[in-house]
């Protein structure tokens, strides 16, 4: 019995995933080869010590052996990379306690077509350009409900009470580099900020004059390849909101590194 101890598969912007542990119905990836990385480094010397000026990560380009049993399946493969506008690459890694799942963003570089193997299987050099390094995705959901035996008032003179002024997420960034993140929150919302705190410090802060009414939603990724901040109307119309972000301020920021 031959127990896998990791799993590769890829997925498109729509979430469907194509194995690449199942060569009986989609592909084997073997050799696998490019899942680390690399640095690209200058260095000062002075007498006798080198002092580092510039350190940055190189391009990945993760690969291997793409394996089919016949044809039909090596032209789903084919099928499945060429339609995607978006590919990541998920690999799951069994530990003691749980399945860590990491996933790298890709785009085709390079897929061999040769010939059948004399075993009767299609075995062909797959190479991607590696367009980020691996991260983990976490997603938290608040809803804001009205709670069990909860008291509300009606007034019959102006009066305002705010449900909720805030809501946080504890996150500990325990990777190599600084996080980008997804926010997406659901109206209404009247002039929001985001602010990130470490030790109860603020260390960036991003304030909006908008109005997000409700059935509409805010959207703010600071993704780099994917800078975003806009508003999504009740009937699917997106809204840009790069024109109220002051340029004098960081907009787009990360989550720093756990210490």
């Amino acid at each position: 019995m031959i127990k896998i101890v990791r799993e590769f598969n890829l997925i498109n912007e729509k979430g469907q995933t194509f194995s690449l542990m199942d060569i009986e119905n989609y592909c084997l990836l073997t050799e696998p080869e490019g899942l680390g990385c690399s640095f690209y480094s200058e260095y000062q010397q002075v007498n006798n010590s080198f002092i580092k000026n510039v350190q940055k990560i190189e391009q990945g380009q993760p690969g291997g052996i793409a394996n089919f049993k016949n044809y039909d399946n090596y032209a789903s493969f084919v099928n499945f990379i060429m339609s995607a506008k978006l590919l990541k690459l998920q690999y799951k890694i069994p530990q003691k306690n749980r399945t860590a799942i990491y996933y790298k963003d890709i785009a085709l570089k390079e897929l061999t077509k040769t010939q059948k193997q004399p075993n009767g299987i299609i075995s062909e050099e797959i190479v991607f350009d590696a367009l980020s390094i691996w991260y983990e995705e976490n997603n938290f959901i608040y809803n804001i409900e009205e709670i069990t035996d909860e008291l509300r008032w009606d007034f019959a003179w102006d009066s305002v009470f705010t449900d909720y002024e805030n809501r946080s997420v504890l996150f500990e960034n325990n990777g190599h580099v600084e996080a980008p993140f997804l926010l997406e929150m659901a109206g209404y919302i009247l002039n929001p900020t985001i602010s990130i705190f470490v030790e109860n410090e603020i260390v960036n802060k991003l304030s909006l004059e908008v109005t997000i009414e409700e059935g509409e939603k805010l959207i703010y990724s600071t993704k780099d390849n994917k800078l975003q901040i806009y508003k999504v109307l009740s009937d699917g119309t997106t809204v840009n909101l790069f024109d109220i972000l002051d340029l004098n301020n960081i907009n787009f920021f990360k989550l720093p590194i756990r210490l």
